[in-house]
């Protein structure tokens, strides 16, 4: 049952996890077909922070896990990150990766480029370019491709606000007991709750959105994941 009524959903990913790069193309797909009736909020996740944060050579599970995305998925991952996977030396650090993206969204919400734009284009820097999400000029040639001020954003990025909104990203999903990623939350009334999982298609998230909003579940459903995601230990 449709409604005219916005309801907000939480998109929770972390760039640097193979499973939400997969996730990408359906949830474009939910997020266009249901345009009319959500409001999508992106946060990042700490995946790989603090003593997580190290080179790619150190996650020997990476190259497999992207393999299997792509079996399940269909999408396929670019030249330059498998170069970057066989020489290792690009350290995954999700808080440089959420700081860039900050930076991203603050710039789009001026002029209207909607954050899932940004979020798609920072993931097809790493898994289809290879390039480090450390690096400030990543965030430059985005915001150039976008529309954005590119002339700014190796200063914003430099600056303390952008990693303080990635920390309190990453705060915000563990009191929303978020640990798995891709994670797509519905907040209701009743609080938030899960809304399908990494092997959803977008149409299964339609119906799903159409049970929680005609009150066939009146509070939406903790579905657990039927394929391994990123995960925060």
């Amino acid at each position: 049952m449709a409604t005219t009524e916005s309801v907000r959903l939480t998109y929770a990913f972390d760039v640097y996890c193979p499973w939400c790069y997969g996730f990408g193309p359906t949830l474009r797909s939910f997020a266009q077909d249901n345009a009319y009736r959500i409001r999508l909020h992106i946060r990042s996740a700490g995946l790989y922070t603090g003593a997580r944060a190290r080179p790619v050579s150190a996650h020997s599970r990476m190259a497999e896990e992207c393999e299997r995305v792509t079996r399940l998925t269909g999408v396929g991952f670019g030249a330059g990150f498998a170069r970057a996977l066989t020489d290792g030396t690009t350290v995954a650090d999700s808080t440089a990766a959420a700081a860039g993206l900050a930076v991203l969204f603050g710039q789009a919400d001026e002029v209207g480029v909607p954050h899932l734009d940004a979020a798609e284009a920072v993931q097809q820097a790493w898994f289809v370019d290879g390039r480090s999400l450390a690096d400030p000029e990543v965030y430059r040639d985005i915001a150039a491709g976008l529309g954005l001020d590119a002339s700014s954003v190796t200063a914003v990025y430099a600056s303390p606000a952008p990693w303080e909104q990635a920390r309190a990203d990453f705060r915000a999903l563990r009191r929303l007991h978020v640990t798995t990623y891709p994670t797509l939350l519905l907040h209701t009334a009743h609080g938030a709750g899960r809304l399908g999982g990494a092997a959803s298609t977008a149409a299964s998230l339609t119906a799903a959105l159409d049970q929680c909003l005609a009150g066939a579940f009146p509070r939406p459903t903790s579905t657990p994941p039927s394929v391994p995601q990123g995960e925060l230990s």
